[in-house]
């Protein structure tokens, strides 16, 4: 199974997708303007729990994409997850890539942002 990089609009629809479910939920207990960090902070969770474990949140799958670890090509496991997590709510690793479309906070958590195989027919 041959893996390729997910293209930046995907990567950038999936995290509008989390993002603003982030924001609906977080609505539902607080004011954002009150508790400002409530929304990062359950992104953040929401990244090292589904990426940690599963290799997608809910914005990836509907985009078809999965965040994998580059030595294995399976889910990252929490800590890693967290990590690329933090690193991405400060938006500037992520704005950093390489030749292959890999931030900053992809490279410190050895994590690959790839497309999802089409199911077999």
């Amino acid at each position: 199974m041959e893996l390729t990089a997910a293209s930046l609009s995907r990567r950038f629809g999936a995290i509008l997708v989390d993002w603003l479910l982030c924001l609906v939920i977080s609505r539902a207990f607080a004011d954002p303007v009150e508790v400002p960090w409530l929304a990062p902070g359950l992104l953040l969770v929401v990244y090292g729990l589904f990426l940690g474990f599963f290799a997608q949140t809910l914005g990836m799958r509907l985009l078809r994409i999965r965040c994998v670890s580059m030595a294995t090509g399976g889910a990252i496991g929490v800590p890693r997850a967290i990590l690329r997590g933090a690193l991405l709510l400060l938006l500037v690793p992520a704005l950093i890539m390489d030749k292959d479309g890999r931030g900053l906070h992809d490279k410190a958590a050895g994590s690959w942002v790839v497309n999802t195989q089409p199911a077999a027919s």
